[in-house]
């Protein structure tokens, strides 16, 4: 059985390409190498800090951080302060010779993230460590969210993703949430292999039958019919602020909220303590339990675009 290993690659725009091979590149990309039961994938958000929401899809795949380190600055804390409000607490520090690990501990302090061990940013100290670490559970219904979707000439509409949870087979008839539209699954491929199932925690491409191409987008999420909840109305309980953010995001501000690799325009409709409500612009899909983040990207402000995070109620 293949344990899939999937890390959030924050930080240098070089070292994936000495982790793995370079697969699919857009405001992500994304480097994967298979090695005997070990199949890896480095997502890398590559037009962030540019862009803000790249950061978030590349922690909502990834499951562990590698924090590659060449400078020491905002885009730096931006990021660490963000893995922290994802509730990532493992990962590997990686440092350039010219970087001292005492200026990025002085970030780290506080976060889920002080404690990770560190070594130089050269793909023979990074490997060992990230080949040691733990797999997706496949406990769960099966849930499947889109990264890219596109048109294959003789496939017809193929879609990348990585299982989060569950086993995606073919032949499954699933819902694209949040729409109403149903698909089914024609084939799988696997780290370019075909396959007729994958796990939780699989890069996978799906051949689907049913949708155009067109009609699907990044966020949305194939699972089976009634298992995810939709609304344009959603509830943050234990809402934790970002301690760094300098912007608003009160009562009856407008923001962007983002679940999963859904980012919508949205404005906060309540506060009631550690508990928000806000409606999006559109309707979303979610489980339960899925972390929500409120973002503040308009404006040209310095301190971090993530206002805060909580736990979907």
């Amino acid at each position: 059985m293949t344990r899939p290993i999937l890390v959030s690659l924050l930080g240098s725009k070089e070292i994936g390409k000495d982790l793995a091979k370079k697969g699919t590149s857009s405001d992500i990309t994304l480097y994967n190498r298979v090695q005997g039961d070990l199949a890896l994938t480095f997502i890398e958000p590559t037009q962030f800090p540019e862009k803000f929401p790249p950061l978030l899809v590349s922690l909502a795949i990834g499951r562990q951080v590698l924090l590659a380190v060449e400078s020491v600055g905002r885009d730096l804390a931006e990021a660490i302060v963000t893995a922290d409000l994802a509730g990532k607490n493992e990962g590997l520090l990686a440092l350039s010779p010219s970087i001292g690990e005492d200026d990025v501990r002085r970030i780290l302090k506080g976060t889920r993230l002080e404690k990770i061990p560190a070594v130089p940013l050269e793909g023979k100290s990074i490997n060992p460590v990230v080949e040691s670490w733990s797999g997706a559970s496949p406990e769960g219904e099966t849930a499947v969210p889109i990264d890219h979707a596109f048109p294959v000439k003789g496939v017809g509409t193929v879609v990348l993703g990585v299982v989060k949870s569950g086993t995606v087979k073919v032949h499954d008839r699933l819902r694209l949430f949040p729409s109403d539209k149903g698909v089914e699954v024609r084939s799988i491929q696997v780290h370019d292999v075909d396959v007729q199932e994958a796990e939780a925690g699989s890069r996978v491409g799906l051949a689907l039958k049913g949708v155009e191409a067109e009609e699907v987008s990044r966020g949305q999420v194939l699972a089976p019919n009634d298992t995810l909840r939709v609304s344009d109305t959603v509830e943050l309980a234990g809402y934790q602020s970002c301690r760094f953010f300098k912007g608003k995001a009160g009562e009856g501000d407008h923001v962007h909220l983002a679940v999963g690799l859904q980012v919508v325009p949205a404005k906060i409709s309540r506060v009631d303590g550690e508990r928000l409500t806000l409606t999006s612009d559109r309707p979303l899909a979610w489980s339960s339990g899925d972390r929500g983040f409120v973002l503040q990207l308009s404006g040209t402000g310095t301190g971090p675009r993530i206002a805060g995070a909580g736990n979907i109620a």
